[in-house]
């Protein structure tokens, strides 16, 4: 990776990396002006993220609205660029971009992403929620269900007078979730038959509600008959609905720099994801050579089992963190539990549990221990105003996704030589996510087409998995899908950057904690921090206008 940078930050390394932020803001006034911006911003907002839990009645999503909002960013930008970061000291320079990054971010969904008038599914989200309720209900939770279930008719009633200018896949795919189960179920209660699509866990609760609850029997159909109504609303307006559901490939490359903080463009990334998945594969046919005299490692069959296989799991990655000194682990890190509940379905396992139902550990890894759950219990216990709040997703799964090849070159899988297999499958498929996440996000590639790319490139990968992840990476802000892999050879880069500067003095641990200490910020900005190199954070201390539509 370090070697394309050099190409494109040649030019940049003889200016210093802040030559433009010279002001007399102190590090006071950012802290100021991050607890003002985030009072500012609607509740469905976040630095990055659109979050599919904020969609609100009334006139929350109103033009006029949106366009104060829009105005209002103005003072926050003179305010921030007004600050004199060139004499303040790394820690405090890597939050103030931090800060730039989620002012981009806001200005962003507000002036191009506006998925209250562009996505049906900003609204439906939440709805599918409100059908997990357990009844019967009593006391603030009978209160807080009936009050949602009110809530529904006026939702979908402002999403109608909303829904502008709706994208042709965000239609389709609103479509097909309101009446089919998207076939993963992920952290849905589990049912034997699935139902089908949020109409159909308004059934389900139905069905509950007239057994133990009857006297909620007339609030939910009255929101079950309003999803009904905005369907066949949206079948009837369907033809109409041919936005582009992608930002264009400008729009992204900005969003990839200014928000995301990632130092290469969408063309830079294909090309190191083509590399990545090529790497895999051919290291997969290789372990698979390896393996050939071992014994194919049967499904868990029953969910006694897969819980005795993770439970033995967490013992082994928990004694390899400490014993081989990978990575600290507090005293305060308890029990984790796991990512994949063993599910038996109709169709067999999917892509996820054909290697999970084999051996738990590449996911463990990943999403427990030391990954995502592990990283949140250090998170929740950040109380510094900036980095305790911040969380950006190339961070977050480009740290998940380098644990599992981290893991198993270092010794972690040792105990089960299949399971090198099962990393590089998953590696495979995150690379697979680049080209798809990058083409759908340049309009080039529809959802089926992004679904077709991966499937024919991974392993196991099945029809449900594949089509969740494309609508994942198609209506989250851009970059999401490539930050698996982009951010993990941002991790390899570190990595590589901190063993050369430190040599002899390189401890593994130590890198790993200290890393874990800076917070769940941009990984460009924490090299920064950690390694003291600039050519990076050149490229973001200015941020220019959005460019025009593609």
């Amino acid at each position: 990776m370090r070697h394309i940078l050099s190409l494109i930050l040649l030019f940049l390394l003889a200016v210093p990396a802040h030559a433009q932020q010279s002001g007399t803001g102190s590090y006071d006034d950012l802290l100021e002006l991050h607890e003002e911006l985030r009072d500012y911003m609607v509740p469905a907002f976040t630095n990055a993220v659109v979050l599919d839990s904020g969609a609100q009645v009334g006139e929350a999503y109103a033009d006029s609205l949106m366009a104060e909002k829009v105005a209002g960013l103005e003072s926050f930008e003179e305010r921030l660029d007004a600050m004199d970061v060139a004499n303040w000291p790394r820690e405090h320079q890597v939050e103030y971009l931090a800060v730039r990054s989620m002012l981009n971010g806001y200005r962003f969904n507000l002036e191009v992403l506006r998925p209250w008038k562009r996505d049906p599914g900003f609204y439906l989200d939440p709805l599918m929620r409100v059908a997990f309720a357990e009844v019967p209900a009593s006391g603030e939770d009978l209160a807080t269900l009936r009050e949602q279930l009110a809530t529904v008719p006026l939702m979908l009633a402002d999403a109608r007078a909303n829904l502008t200018e709706v994208a042709g896949d965000y239609a389709d795919l609103a479509l097909h979730n309101l009446d089919n189960s998207d076939g993963v179920n992920h952290y849905h209660p589990y049912r034997e038959v699935p139902p089908p699509g949020i109409i159909g866990w308004y059934d389900d609760l139905l069905a509950r509600a007239r057994e133990s609850q009857p006297e909620l029997v007339p609030e939910i159909q009255q929101a079950r008959t309003a999803l009904i109504a905005f369907r066949d609303w949206l079948q009837d307006e369907r033809p109409g609905m041919d936005a582009a559901a992608g930002v264009g490939s400008a729009r992204y490359d900005w969003f990839i720099r200014h928000v995301r903080m990632i130092p290469i463009t969408g063309d830079e990334m294909l090309v190191l994801a083509e590399r990545e998945h090529e790497r895999m594969t051919a290291a997969l046919a290789l372990l698979r050579h390896r393996n050939r005299d071992e014994p194919q490692i049967p499904l868990s069959t029953s969910r006694e089992q897969q819980e005795g296989r993770i439970a033995e799991t967490d013992r082994i990655v928990r004694d390899f963190l400490t014993e081989e000194e990978f990575i600290t682990i507090p005293d305060y890190v308890g029990e984790l539990g796991a990512n994949t509940p063993y599910i038996e379905r109709p169709t067999g396992p999917n892509f996820w549990e054909q290697i999970q139902f084999r051996d738990p550990i590449p996911d463990h890894v990943h999403a427990v221990i030391p990954g995502h759950r592990f990283d949140a219990v250090l998170a929740a216990r950040d109380e510094r105003p900036i980095r305790g709040r911040f969380s950006e997703g190339s961070r977050a799964e480009g740290w998940a996704t380098y644990l599992e090849e981290a893991t198993m070159l270092a010794g972690g899988t040792d105990h089960s030589p299949r399971a090198d297999e099962f990393m590089m499958i998953f590696g495979i498929f995150r690379a697979a996510r680049v080209p798809a996440d990058v083409y759908m996000q340049r309009n080039a590639w529809s959802v089926r087409e992004a679904v077709d790319f991966m499937r024919a490139q991974t392993p196991w990968l099945d029809e449900d998995v594949a089509r969740v992840d494309a609508e994942i990476y198609l209506r989250r802000p851009p970059g999401y899908g490539v930050a698996y892999t982009i951010g993990k050879l941002q991790m390899d880069a570190l990595l590589a950057d901190r063993a050369m500067q430190l040599g002899d003095d390189f401890v593994l641990r130590d890198f790993h904690d200290e890393f874990m200490a800076a917070g769940r910020l941009p990984i460009a900005l924490i090299r920064y921090e950690m390694t003291g190199a600039a050519d990076e954070v050149a490229l973001f201390w200015e941020t220019p206008a959005i460019p025009p539509a593609d």
